[in-house]
């Protein structure tokens, strides 16, 4: 495992978008999902908007690696849980980043719903 540099951490967190696909088990990339994607501390993360039956969160969870692309920036990536003292500093992200889409919208990624499915993506090799 290594660390995210500062500038993948601004490029990947300042992005507007991130694509993510999971591994299968034989090594090969699902096809790229779009999702947003926020910067909180040292880390990055993702919440699957609709739940936990989302087809991309389950893979992620099933597979537990993968890639993303944002802001110039493609890096394997390991999915893994997201500490819940950080649930309201991740709130807090995705609210600054993209209120401007609405409450409806930005609700489904912030509040306790949304916790239970949040994936840190931490940086590999």
């Amino acid at each position: 495992m290594t660390a995210w540099t500062a500038d993948e951490l601004d490029r990947v967190g300042g992005a507007e978008e991130l694509q993510l696909a999971s591994q299968r088990s034989d090594g090969t990339l699902r096809p790229y999902v779009r999702m947003w994607v926020v910067r909180a501390g040292h880390d990055v993360y993702v919440r699957s908007a609709y739940g936990k039956d989302n087809p991309w969160y389950l893979r992620a969870l099933a597979s537990g690696v993968g890639r993303i692309r944002a802001g110039g920036i493609e890096r394997d990536v390991t999915f893994a849980p997201a500490n819940p003292t950080a649930d309201d500093a991740i709130d807090a992200a995705y609210h600054a980043k993209y209120d401007r889409y609405g409450a409806r919208i930005v609700g489904t990624v912030v509040g306790p719903h949304a916790h239970e499915v949040t994936i840190r993506l931490l940086a590999r090799g």
